[in-house]
């Protein structure tokens, strides 16, 4: 995997300003509900554009030449904005696999936001973000082991969709696998997709890994999924993403707060 000169020799003062990057985003948060407990586990970091463009604006205008820049940004902006919300839970941000030519090196600015900003480093959760190809699974495998000898959780988001299958899963051993929404729409009503997400969990369960469904939409869906063994979910059905705002329990309707 190669990375130009220019890149490697970028300061870790350089992503902390996010000028590289070109253009400035926003962090909106969706809480990560621990259904057992009836609290928030986490909240994950979504990028957003300057005046609050979806991500979908935001990866319009990545490309090779700052994608680096872009996954530094995000981590940064992440920290900085979770932090002055207050945020004492994990906080779960992307990552661009591609975008890491050396764990260790790459993660040198993550560290220097946590200090700046007084987040800690404990809390964080990296997870692999959706939709990009990883053909290295060997330097995926390298980050991950990296980031788990800091203390840091990882987690592989939208499996059953993409590249993410059951071999990745044994090999890289996730804190945490993130099943697909595509696996979980309507999953009370079909056999089939029950059949894969009991067969994840049984393997989630002898490795360690804790199985959060993702993309919740119907009290249906998570009826089933908590009846299989899953605790920890996230979606719609609980909560959108908020612009620099991170939704207590308590705020949630699910939970007995009036529709907003």
């Amino acid at each position: 995997m190669h990375f130009p000169d220019s890149i490697k020799q970028q300061t870790c003062s350089d992503c902390l300003s996010g000028q590289s990057l070109g253009f400035q985003i926003r962090m909106a948060f969706q809480p990560i509900i621990d259904w057992q407990s009836k609290s928030i586990y986490a909240y994950e970091a979504l990028v957003r554009g300057p005046e609050g463009e979806g991500a979908g604006w935001v990866f319009a205008h990545i490309d090779d030449d700052n994608k680096y820049y872009f996954d530094q940004a995000c981590r940064v902006k992440a920290i900085e904005t979770a932090a002055k919300l207050g945020c004492n839970t994990f906080l779960s941000i992307n990552f661009l696999p591609n975008a890491v030519y050396n764990p260790e090196t790459c993660i040198k600015a993550t560290i220097e936001a946590a200090d700046l900003y007084g987040f800690d480093l404990t809390k964080l959760i990296f997870e692999v973000t959706e939709g990009e190809q990883i053909p290295d699974k060997a330097h995926l495998n390298r980050i991950f082991r990296s980031y788990a000898k800091r203390g840091f959780q990882t987690a592989i988001d939208d499996y059953g969709s993409g590249y993410a299958t059951l071999d990745w899963l044994i090999e890289l051993k996730p804190d945490i696998l993130k099943l697909d929404m595509q696996l979980i729409r309507n999953i009370d009503q079909h056999p089939a997709k029950q059949f894969i997400v009991e067969q994840t969990i049984a393997q989630c369960e002898l490795q360690g890994t804790r199985v959060l469904a993702e993309g919740i939409e119907t009290k249906a869906e998570l009826d089933y999924l908590n009846a299989a063994g899953i605790r920890y979910f996230q979606g719609y059905y609980f909560a959108r993403p908020e612009l620099e705002q991170l939704l207590t329990i308590e705020q949630l309707s699910v939970f007995g707060a009036p529709n907003h």
